[in-house]
């Protein structure tokens, strides 16, 4: 608690409910895909549960929190960059948007209604970033929008689903060398680094403990906003405390 403190708005006014325990009560809901009227007892009334998470959401904390901590204790050397499909629920791709709204970032793939989370993991599979879009997205908008973002490196590992010669270039007017497979579609082999490549499972291994939340696995949230902050803190909890 004392390292997520800093991150926290300032208290206004009447004291909030304690921090800690609505805090724990947040990310039990959360690993175990419960609805806010069935939290325990023990953490406190639902309504303050929500209200807290969905204020929070709204305002980027958790997604600060986690780009905080990666920031202190990343190991920039290598990166490694890849996309996961995350099934919606019914709940969240129901109803109406309203006039004027942004979307929800649901589209319809081979396996129905989707999410997609573009992440960049350092060396050890931590994550770093993330990006989410519609179902159906190629993986070549998620490089687009993560690329600009990327921290100094000396190495990219990817799959071949990246493999376009604008990514590629990108990177190495970054100063970074892509150890990425060329597509079987291409006139002329690409070459590398197979050793250097090896650990790029990292990343699928750290998609598979997200997934472990419930309420990352499946997205029952409706806004974009706030189901990319139960993703960042889960990754927090996972990887940065």
């Amino acid at each position: 608690m004392a390292r997520l403190q800093p991150y926290f708005p300032k208290r206004h006014g009447k004291p909030r409910v304690d921090d800690r325990r609505v805090l724990s009560g947040i990310i039990f809901i959360n690993r175990n895909g419960l609805r806010w009227s069935d939290v325990p007892r023990e953490y406190g009334s639902p309504k303050t549960l929500y209200n807290r998470w969905k204020r929070w959401s709204d305002m980027g904390v958790f997604a600060r929190i986690m780009t905080g901590f990666a920031a202190e204790g990343t190991d920039h050397k290598t990166l490694m960059v890849d996309v996961t499909y995350l099934k919606a629920h019914r709940t969240a791709s129901s109803l109406r948007l309203k006039k004027g709204g942004h979307g929800r970032l649901i589209g319809r793939s081979k396996g129905g209604m989707n999410t997609k989370l573009h992440a960049v993991a350092d060396s050890l599979g931590r994550p770093i970033r993330f990006f989410i879009s519609a179902g159906q997205v190629s993986d070549y908008m998620g490089a687009r929008a993560l690329v600009n973002s990327l921290p100094s490196a000396d190495w990219l590992l990817s799959d071949r689903g990246y493999d376009a010669d604008w990514f590629r270039e990108a990177l190495t007017d970054k100063g970074i060398k892509p150890c990425i497979p060329g597509r079987k579609s291409r006139d002329k082999p690409v070459r590398y680094d197979k050793r250097r490549y090896e650990p790029r499972n990292r990343i699928e291994i750290m998609f598979g403990r997200l997934k472990g939340g419930r309420r990352v696995a499946t997205r029952y949230d409706r806004c974009p906003k706030v189901f990319l902050s139960a993703i960042a803190l889960a990754a927090t909890v996972l990887f940065w405390l």
